[in-house]
């Protein structure tokens, strides 16, 4: 894709809330400078005694990653004819690798980050990172523009500073950034016709917020609370409150809410799918409805997103599969 072609992408993105140019490689410079990076020269990969890792082998752990974090993933991503399936799994794992520096980084998570983008940003991967591997394969296979992987390192560029979202139009920016990007990255991959985007980016937020609605409490135990103040004062709660735990017939209204809310983005998004290439419709009709899935989890466990996680069972997941499966067996151009 060309840098004109991702520009677009992301103004037709923001059509309905407005968002700087270049706003998100401003922000990947800040926390390069931060870390003590050098930004006026063009990073080179530090040499390893680690022996380079193949192609194909890179692949595969990029698909073990996926297996090991994201059953969801893996099953509705195992839809996809062979390439496109280890390209999004590639995806996947760069995403993944991306988060873990800032919610699980060692030392400092800004020079973790700050390092991770200039790497990503290499003419070469280092040889022995099978993500960088994998993912600098995918980038040049697909033509992803650097300017469209910028928006999704600001995301998560964003929880170096951001543990508070005072409105929902706050949070839509967040969301975008870490889900609906990767939707339109996945678009890249998966082939796609005019019209698309929009679903896309609504797509994202609903499988974002349906991520902060299930990880609540993990949130809370690290300080943050996505959940929009607005919102909570809506229901007569406050951050503090999360942070404690509280779950009341308060937090539940909350909840209920924010789930409606889900439901509405999801149901907003479905038009897109008949807008992909007709060999990714069904992968991405199933991960939308097994996510979709966890809402319902979390209404059976009685809000409780403290204290136990809700997850779509395998038994389930693959019921979904079937139930979609002679829709999207039609073929050709919406």
């Amino acid at each position: 894709m060309s840098l004109s072609q991702s520009r677009r992408l992301i103004i037709r993105a923001f059509a309905e809330r407005e968002v700087p140019a270049g706003e998100a490689a401003a922000l990947l410079a800040q926390v390069r400078v931060r870390a003590g990076h050098d930004l006026q020269r063009e990073y080179h990969p530090p040499r390893s005694d680690e022996p380079a890792v193949a192609l194909d082998q890179a692949y595969l752990q990029c698909r073990a990653l996926t297996r090991q974090h994201s059953r969801s993933f893996y099953v509705s991503s195992g839809l996809l004819p062979r390439e496109k399936r280890r390209s999004v799994r590639a995806l996947y794992a760069f995403c993944r690798t991306s988060d873990d520096l800032v919610d699980r980084a060692g030392g400092d998570p800004v020079d973790a980050l700050a390092h991770w983008v200039a790497l990503v940003h290499a003419a070469h991967p280092p040889a022995h990172d099978p993500v960088l591997v994998a993912w600098h394969d995918t980038v040049q296979r697909h033509g992803i523009a650097r300017e469209l992987v910028d928006e999704l390192l600001a995301g998560i560029a964003m929880d170096l500073t951001v543990d508070r979202y005072e409105t929902f139009d706050r949070l839509w920016l967040y969301c975008y950034r870490v889900a609906s990007v990767v939707g339109l990255l996945s678009m890249q991959i998966i082939g796609y016709y005019e019209g698309a985007t929009e679903y896309a980016v609504k797509l994202g937020v609903a499988l974002q917020l349906t991520n902060i609605l299930r990880d609540v409490g993990e949130d809370a135990a690290r300080g943050r609370v996505y959940l929009p103040l607005e919102d909570l004062a809506q229901f007569g709660l406050s951050d503090r409150d999360i942070l404690h735990g509280v779950r009341d017939q308060r937090f539940r209204a909350l909840m209920q809410f924010e789930i409606a809310r889900a439901h509405r983005l999801y149901d907003e998004s479905r038009p897109g799918i008949a807008l992909l290439d007709p060999d990714g419709r069904l992968a991405i009709a199933a991960a939308s409805d097994i996510y979709r899935g966890i809402l319902g989890r979390i209404e059976a466990n009685d809000y409780d997103v403290f204290g136990r996680r809700a997850y779509v069972p395998l038994r389930q997941k693959l019921w979904i599969v079937a139930r979609l499966w002679p829709q999207y067996q039609r073929r050709g151009r919406p």
